[in-house]
């Protein structure tokens, strides 16, 4: 009986995974076909390589577009945690007054729509000379994720026993060195999971890099959105970007997978 619930769940598994990797599948074979072959129905497994696509994606200054994407998510994730980590252990340990209102005005800017800030963060940005710039643009991001920062590190905070705090303070540790000798080795998990989310929001981020930026601090998926013009999708085109541009992500992801999947089931997303 044990079995044979085993063999169904790990079949479920595998149908789950296949359902979520053949867009990944088909959209890396693309990369390597022609424009025909890449639109054709049903997708074909069978077919003759070419690298033009990946010639031409590298020909048009993917690796300019690809450091501005990862200068602005990795800075904006560093700095968002060192912004969000302290004042998520102030909220979860010391219990300030008004506390549970200051972290729903961290929740609440999350729920602002981009769409209703683009105009005063547009005229903002230009009187301050900092449109088109990569510290404007990673300036967004750090606001963007400081919030998800509070959220998600409150709640590991949370879980930890006070008379843990008590004791470290008995043996001397206070201040920055509790936090950062005592209580992050604690929730490193919790850590690398709010990382990755950051790294990845700011990775994907599409709306603010298109209105603030032009030619100097374009992020990847705006290279990734020139290829939808008005004549079509160059869908072998857009394949050969976009598994360029899940990459990252995918490896960061991959690295980390044992301290994400154990971050993840400590309760780093509940309220």
């Amino acid at each position: 009986m044990k079995r044979s619930k085993k063999a169904v769940i790990g079949i479920v598994a595998w149908l789950v995974a296949i359902v979520y990797f053949y867009p990944i599948l088909v959209m890396f074979l693309n990369g390597f076909k022609t424009e025909q072959q890449a639109v054709h129905m049903p997708p074909s497994l069978v077919f003759h390589p070419t690298l033009h696509n990946y010639q031409l994606v590298f020909s048009s200054g993917v690796f300019s577009y690809l450091g501005n994407s990862l200068i602005a998510a990795i800075g904006s994730t560093i700095i968002a945690l060192a912004i969000g980590v302290p004042a998520a252990y102030a909220l979860a340990i010391y219990k300030p007054k008004h506390g549970d209102d200051i972290f729903f005005w961290f929740i609440t800017t999350k729920i602002l729509p981009s769409v209703g800030v683009i105009v005063p963060v547009y005229i903002m940005f230009r009187d301050l000379n900092m449109l088109d710039t990569l510290y404007g643009l990673s300036l967004l991001y750090i606001g963007m994720n400081t919030p998800i920062v509070v959220w998600m590190m409150r709640s590991f905070f949370t879980d930890i026993p006070y008379s843990v705090i008590e004791s470290s303070q008995v043996d001397g540790a206070h201040g920055f060195a509790l936090i950062w000798r005592i209580i992050l080795p604690l929730v490193r998990p919790g850590l690398f999971a709010t990382s990755l989310l950051c790294l990845v929001f700011s990775w994907n981020e599409f709306f603010f890099a298109l209105n603030i930026t032009d030619t100097h601090a374009a992020t990847l998926p705006i290279l990734v959105s020139s290829f939808m013009t008005s004549e079509g999708l160059f869908w072998s085109k857009l394949s050969a970007i976009g598994t360029i541009a899940v990459l990252p992500p995918v490896i960061f992801g991959w690295i980390a997978q044992k301290q994400l999947v154990r971050g993840l089931s400590m309760g780093a997303v509940k309220g």
